[in-house]
């Protein structure tokens, strides 16, 4: 094989869709998830580092899943809504492995965070009493240092042996952004090492953080049952369910996009559970956390009455 043609100066992607009458109606609604995306996930951020009361290890790491959610929606989201009616739907080489890089990195921190968050919630619940000596600032910041280089890693691992391959045939991907599989259909040589990488690594980052959850989980519920009132039962539990529900959502739809059967692939299928993940559940991060989270909307009330004085 001629090295000197193995290599493309750029990508097409096919988009979301190529039905003209479809685009209009596709695009109104991402646009305005994407708005809401970005406009719930600063003000969180905002909120957090505002309020006094919000400084708290909880808060400190509801910041950071704003962060990484802001992050990688917004290496997918604009180009793929300029896409949706500009006629260049092209991005360099080295544009589409920032994409994929950036997208690697916060949505893997964000797999290893939740995790994180369910360990904090534990600490809150099990001793409240010495939570803060458990879980602080240093120990907070030496556990965000740990979620960002597992992310990092996995990312640059993953961009590495993408971007090692042969792409001498079509430089068309079937896909909205820079994702691996797609990536991997327009090799010219084996990608068996690649799908092991990808099966390897992201099965060990699921089963890991997926096993953090559940255990924490069953040592808060051992916690909760253990307190006599009812009330203290639910007041203690009813902190765990905006996370619970994060968790579900983000890690059910990754498990279903990346680790179902080879035989029930299909890149269209594959784009309508990339779109849910890349764009809506991040808008659904800060909703979920607000509409759920009495100190959030107390801080929100604040805000309101100073700007109203």
């Amino acid at each position: 094989m001629d090295i000197g043609n193995c290599s493309l100066n750029e990508f097409i992607f096919v988009g979301v869709t190529n039905n003209p009458e479809m685009k209009g109606t596709l695009f109104t609604i991402f646009l305005l998830i994407y708005l809401i995306n970005l406009l719930g996930n600063i003000g969180m951020i905002i909120l957090i580092r505002m309020d006094p009361q919000l400084h708290t290890p909880m808060y400190f790491f509801l910041s950071h899943l704003s962060f990484c959610d802001l992050c990688y929606s917004t290496a997918i989201g604009p180009k793929m809504l300029l896409d949706m009616f500009g006629k260049n739907k092209s991005i360099p080489f080295w544009g589409c492995a920032l994409q994929l890089f950036i997208f690697c990195v916060f949505a893997d921190s964000e797999c290893v965070l939740l995790a994180v968050m369910a360990f904090d919630r534990y600490q809150a619940i099990s001793n409240p009493l010495l939570y803060t000596a458990n879980m602080s600032s240093r120990k907070c910041f030496m556990f965000m240092a740990g979620v960002y280089l597992v992310g990092t890693s996995d990312a640059l691992i993953h961009t590495t042996l993408a971007f090692r391959l042969c792409f001498c045939g079509s430089n068309e991907i079937n896909h909205f952004f820079c994702d691996l599989p797609p990536l991997y259909l327009l090799s010219c040589l084996d990608t068996q090492v690649n799908y092991l990488a990808l099966f390897t690594i992201y099965g060990f980052l699921e089963l890991s953080t997926i096993s953090g959850v559940l255990v924490s989980y069953c040592y808060i519920i051992s916690s909760i049952l253990k307190i006599r009132s009812a009330e203290g039962r639910f007041k203690a539990f009813s902190t765990c369910t905006s996370h619970l529900t994060a968790v579900a959502i983000f890690q059910g739809t990754l498990l279903f996009t990346y680790f179902r059967p080879s035989s029930s692939y299909s890149l269209d299928q594959d784009k309508m559970t990339s779109l849910f993940y890349t764009l809506v559940i991040p808008m659904l991060n800060p909703l979920i956390y607000s509409l759920r989270n009495k100190d959030v909307k107390e801080a929100l009330k604040k805000i309101k009455r100073k700007r109203w004085f």
